[in-house]
Parts: C-alpha cells; sequence; structure tokens
C-alpha cells in the first residue's frame, strides 16, 4: 500500500496527505441470556486531504487503486480552492520534518489469534454468571468489542509512517431489583494490546461479583447528603475530570472558539500539586487505550504538558493550530475511519501520581465522601461539570463509613483541581472502554492517582 500512496502523491500539485486506514472490528453483546449482537466487519480506504489557498479541502475513497485515488486527489484540491476565497484567516502549516517510521504494536497473545466463538463464549459465560450471583439481579448485558487498525500515512512534507495496533475491551452491567427500586454496578475495561492483556485486567469472575454485589448493596444502601464536602477520588473519577473537564478545556480549536482556557497560557489554574498530560503512549504503567506512536497527521504522538505544578503550560495541537500558535504539533489530530477529517483530540490524559497511601488520604478527612468508578457525565467550554459517581461512600472521623446510593458531583474543575491537597500513589489508568464523542468517536484514555480535594456532592434527600 505504502508505494501507491507514494506515486499518487508524486502526482499532485497542492501540498496533500494521503491515510490509508484498514480496520477489522468485532462486537458482541448478550443481554438477558440472548445474544443481541455478534457482529465482524472489516473494511478500508483512503482518506486525501489537501491544503490549497490557504484552505483545506477532502475526499475519501472505498477503492485503493490509483485511478480511485486520484480522483479523491483532485476532488480535495477543487473543495480547497472553493473554501479558499471564504476562508478569512488562511490556514498555514508549521516547519516539518520529514519521519518514515514503522510503529508494527504486536501483542504476545493477539485478539486475531481467538476466535468469534470464544469471544462469544466469554460473553455468554459472564453474563450468565453475573444473573447467577444473587437472585436480585433482575437482568444483566456483557459486551466484548476490538479494534484492530492499520494505517500508512504520507504526505508532501516527507511523512511515510505506518502504524499497527490492536485495542480490545470487556465488560458488563448489571441491574437489581427490588420491589419498585432499582439500582446498576458496571465494569468495563479496555487496553491498547491483546487477548490476555484484556483478561489479566478484566478477569471474568472478577467483574462479575464486583457488578452484581455493587448493584445489589446499593438497594439497601442511603442516599448521600448534599453540600460542598472534602472528598477522595479514585483513578476512575480523576481520569474523567481531567478528559472531560480539563482536556476538551485545552484543545487549540476550542481554544479558539473561546474555551476558559483561551489566553490563560502561563497562568497559576490549578493547586501546585497537580501536573496534568496528555500522551500517545502509555506513560507510567501499560495497555492505556489511547495510544498511538503517530497521529493522523503523521505527526509523533509527544507527550504534551498541559498543566505543570498548577501553571497551564499550553494546549493540544494538529499541525494548522500549531502554526498558528507558533508551536510544536503535539499529534493530537485524530480520525476514526478514512472517510474521517482528523480532528484535535485526546489520547492518554492523565494527572501525575503523588506519594500518598489511599488509607492516608482517607485519614486526613473528618466527613466526607470516597468516590469510585465513574457513572458517567459532561462538562462544557466554562470546565463546569457534572458527573455521577459509581460508588459513593461515606468517610466518618477518617475512616470509611458505609456505602451510599449513587451520588452526582458537580463544580469548576481548575476550582476542585486548586483544592488538591494530597495525591496517592495508586496511579492507573481507568477509562478505556467505550468512546469521546466529539463530531466522530476516538479511543481514549484516562487516569491518574487517588486525589483529596473538595466538590460540590448532591444526592437525593430522605
Amino acid at each position: 500500500m505504502k508505494d501507491v500512496l507514494l506515486q499518487a502523491l508524486a502526482g499532485a500539485p497542492d501540498w496533500t496527505e494521503l491515510r490509508w486506514h484498514r480496520r477489522s472490528q468485532v462486537r458482541v453483546t448478550v443481554e438477558k441470556g440472548e445474544v443481541r449482537q455478534a457482529k465482524v466487519d472489516t473494511y478500508q480506504g483512503v482518506g486525501a486531504r489537501v491544503l490549497a489557498g490557504g484552505a483545506w479541502g477532502f475526499s475519501s475513497t472505498s477503492t485503493v487503486d490509483p485511478a480511485a485515488i486520484g480522483r479523491a486527489i483532485t476532488e480535495a484540491a477543487a473543495i480547497a480552492r472553493f473554501l479558499s476565497s471564504a476562508r478569512q484567516e488562511k490556514a498555514r502549516l508549521p516547519q516539518l520534518a520529514p519521519a518514515r517510521a514503522e510503529h508494527l504494536a504486536a501483542p504476545a497473545d493477539p485478539v486475531t489469534a481467538h476466535s468469534l466463538e470464544e469471544k462469544l463464549e466469554l460473553v455468554l459465560r459472564t453474563e450468565r454468571e453475573t444473573r447467577a450471583m444473587s437472585p436480585a439481579v433482575s437482568s444483566a448485558t456483557a459486551t466484548y468489542s476490538e479494534y484492530v487498525d492499520e494505517k500508512w500515512i504520507v504526505n508532501s512534507s516527507g511523512v511515510c509512517v505506518h502504524e499497527l495496533d490492536h485495542k480490545p475491551e470487556f465488560g458488563v452491567w448489571a441491574v437489581a431489583s427490588k420491589d419498585d427500586q432499582k439500582s446498576f454496578g458496571a465494569r468495563f475495561v479496555g487496553v491498547d494490546g491483546g487477548w490476555s492483556d484484556l483478561l489479566a485486567k478484566a478477569r471474568p469472575a472478577e467483574i462479575s461479583g464486583y457488578a452484581a454485589r455493587l448493584a445489589v448493596d446499593k438497594l439497601s444502601a442511603p442516599y448521600p447528603d448534599g453540600g460542598v464536602f472534602p472528598v477522595v477520588m479514585d483513578p476512575e473519577i480523576v481520569g474523567l475530570l481531567c478528559h472531560e473537564a480539563i482536556g476538551h478545556t485545552v484543545e487549540a480549536d476550542f481554544v479558539l472558539s473561546g474555551s476558559i482556557a483561551a489566553g490563560k497560557v502561563g497562568q497559576k489554574v490549578a493547586g501546585d500539586l497537580v501536573t496534568l498530560c496528555d500522551s500517545g503512549a502509555s506513560e507510567l504503567k501499560p495497555l492505556a487505550a489511547g495510544s498511538m506512536a503517530f497521529d493522523d497527521e503523521g505527526t509523533p504522538a509527544r507527550r504534551a504538558v498541559l498543566i505543570e505544578n498548577g501553571v497551564l503550560r499550553g494546549y493540544l495541537h494538529n499541525l494548522e493550530t500549531a502554526a498558528r500558535f507558533g508551536v510544536e504539533p503535539t499529534g493530537n489530530a485524530r480520525a476514526w475511519e478514512y472517510d474521517n477529517e482528523p480532528l484535535i483530540r485526546m489520547r492518554n490524559t492523565y494527572l501525575e501520581p503523588g506519594g500518598g497511601k489511599v488509607e492516608e488520604l482517607i485519614a486526613g478527612i473528618k466527613d466526607g465522601y470516597y468516590l469510585k468508578g465513574s457513572g458517567g457525565g459532561q462538562a462544557d467550554a466554562n470546565a463546569e461539570f457534572m458527573f455521577s459517581a459509581g460508588e459513593t461512600y461515606r468517610i466518618r472521623d477518617g475512616k470509611v463509613a458505609g456505602l451510599c446510593r449513587d451520588a452526582t458531583l458537580s463544580g469548576q474543575a481548575f476550582e476542585v483541581l486548586k483544592s488538591v491537597d494530597a495525591l496517592g500513589d495508586d496511579f492507573e489508568w481507568a477509562m478505556g472502554s467505550g468512546h469521546c464523542g466529539k463530531g466522530q468517536p476516538a479511543k481514549v484514555d484516562g487516569g491518574g492517582p487517588s486525589i483529596r480535594c473538595r466538590v460540590t456532592v448532591a444526592g437525593k434527600q430522605e
């Protein structure tokens, strides 16, 4: 495929980028003992992007013969020229060094070595065992999915990179019922790695037991009190906070649109203990699900320090925004499929750990909460967020006092980070399942250590 792309590129009159992408994906879902989905897809295509007259044009083809790729280049160039007259801020590129490299991630136990039948049996067994954990578990849903992606990316600046990676995920959702009440428990895990890597992190019996017990225990748990409390957040909620409430505000396209992070580089935005990064590498611990060696513009997906000891140091960039801000590109341009244009997206976003033990963080709270796991949530361009905790435990006199029903957490993320007064040493990647959405999906990860901070907790008053 490389030679076909380079031949097509040689005839392009404008600055051109070609990205060939082949994806194989599997998805298996079982609910209440029935197979709801068992799907295998393999497809490929080429996306052509042209910069002409300070504007971008994009076209794609699912046919990878040279003539079809040539037509896509011609169409992309025509679109760029048409858009050029209407674009006031002309796009330009930073100085790019030619890059020729391969990153063929090869797990010792690749998911492709395991049959669809084996994957289906795993999901059927896990769903069945989850329902069997307790008569109170009224339903369960188990899911396995995988993406195996191979790409060649070439451009007129001399970039020619080849990448292959494997991203499987697996998990279960349990619902418990009593009278007219329902509660849930869930555990999902995703990695950048192989079959055995995934199952080492998500052992079927453990995730079945965890999801079922949590769902059942919540049925008899009290609701939390509302108010502003000191809390200890575990790595999963920390990852969610870093990604949703901070990470999106420092994506350079959002910054240019007026996010709260605009114009704040060099300013104090968090507590002294806070250093927050985004990287294509699996920093600090292996298997982070957002890992990649190059982004979809062929830029090395280097580590970007966003906040250092509480000071905002920079933003996440693609080629165009890097040139506009006068900085190096960070390797954050990502496209979900061959027919998508690259957007600025996060990869693995995390808070660097400290040296404290979780028990020490909890011991420093007289009246507050220990928050574990995530039930999801949202944030806006002002870093205002609302999340739900998967598990909420009351802390009284420095000890965990008991489980509560689901709590909703809210606040302004930068203000929450200013309140951080302790960091744990228990770093984990905890957001590898599912997708981030921003016009198109993306596989990401997030994490950090447990932290102690202050946040608004809302719960139904009894």
